[in-house]
Formats: C-alpha cells, structure tokens, sequence
C-alpha cells in the first residue's frame, strides 16, 4: 500500500530551523539523511518544500473564478515542510517508520488512492 508521510511544523519550528547555525544544520541534516538512508527501500518520490513566504495559493469557491493569492491559505498552526512516498505493506509498518523519525515537529501519514 502506498502513504504519504507529511513532514510538518509549527512556525516556531520554522523559525528555530531558519536560526539554526551551518554546524547545527549539518548534523540535522545528517540524523534526517540516515533516517532516508535506512528506509530507502520503501520510499518513493518526494523533497523538502521552500519555507511557506514563498506559496501561491489557489482557491476554488463554488462558479466563481478562482481566486489567487500569495501565501499560504491553509488555516491550520502546522506547516508542510516536505512530503515522500512510501511503499508498505500496512499502516502498521508505516507507523513503525514514522515512528523513527529523526527530524522532529509532527509527521502526517496519508493513504494514496488507489487505482
């Protein structure tokens, strides 16, 4: 089965990630490539998103036009820093997987439509 996890944060994490000095990213960066690197086999496509001062947003409001507009609409506390798929037998082994997370913040797991 197929899930996406979404790695999340509050704009508190963002700001402490954006402050966070060349030394202190080098070892985040490092604990988060060897999670990536142990579960290799069971991800698929997927990337760390730019900070949310640079999303466009489009909304859909029943015949209207849509509307355009720049920065993030969503109206939660979290924001979705990255995404990957992953490929899993169960939700169980997704869980384990998000479990080991090294990165922090919240990890949202989302089933993929199947076809």
């Amino acid at each position: 089965m197929k899930y996406v996890f979404l790695f999340c944060g509050t704009a508190a994490d963002q700001s402490a990630f954006d402050s966070m000095s060349p030394k202190e990213l080098r070892s985040r960066y490092a604990e988060v490539g060897r999670w990536f690197a142990e579960n290799r086999a069971r991800l698929g496509h997927g990337g760390q998103l730019q900070g949310p001062e640079t999303a466009t947003t489009v909304k859909f409001r029943g015949d209207g036009p849509p509307i355009v507009k720049d920065g993030l609409f969503l109206e939660g506390k979290e924001i979705v820093g990255g995404c990957t798929e992953v490929e899993v037998a169960h939700l169980d082994e997704a869980l384990a997987m998000a479990k080991s997370w090294r990165g922090g913040g919240t990890l949202e797991i989302r089933p993929m439509m199947e076809r």
